[in-house]
């Protein structure tokens, strides 16, 4: 009796090992598209560092947007949406005060609010 009980274990331990066997998937990516996501990458960073400025943050505040909130909804942020951010601006002229920077933010975090990708402001209700 020894024999089918050592067999069904070994066959119960390869039946659980095959299960557990993690799935990775390996792709090449050129290097077009590995310059693209570290540009996105940087993109993004460019803006979380413009938010940690004290005249931008204090901007923000009179608008009543926290800047630890706006911040968060940048970190996610669809790549599309920081391209269209940081085409605008990259369009102002140097030496341009903050209040274009902010105001564009706040109009973007209008945007997501209205299609309710976040809450920002609460007296936005979403389209959907």
């Amino acid at each position: 009796m020894k024999q089918p009980t050592k067999i069904m274990t070994a066959a119960l331990v390869m039946l659980f090992s095959l299960i557990q066997l993690p799935v990775a998937q390996a792709a090449m990516i050129t290097t077009g598209e590995a310059i693209q996501i570290q540009q996105r990458n940087i993109d993004r960073n460019n803006l979380l560092s413009m938010l940690q400025k004290d005249e931008l943050r204090a901007q923000l505040a009179e608008y009543g947007v926290d800047a630890q909130l706006a911040a968060e909804r940048i970190s996610h942020m669809t790549d599309a949406e920081i391209a269209m951010l940081n085409d605008h601006l990259d369009d102002m002229p140097a030496g341009e005060s903050f209040l274009s920077v902010i105001g564009l933010i706040v109009v973007v975090l209008v945007f997501t609010d209205l299609f309710g990708a976040t809450d920002v402001f609460p007296f936005i209700r979403p389209v959907n």
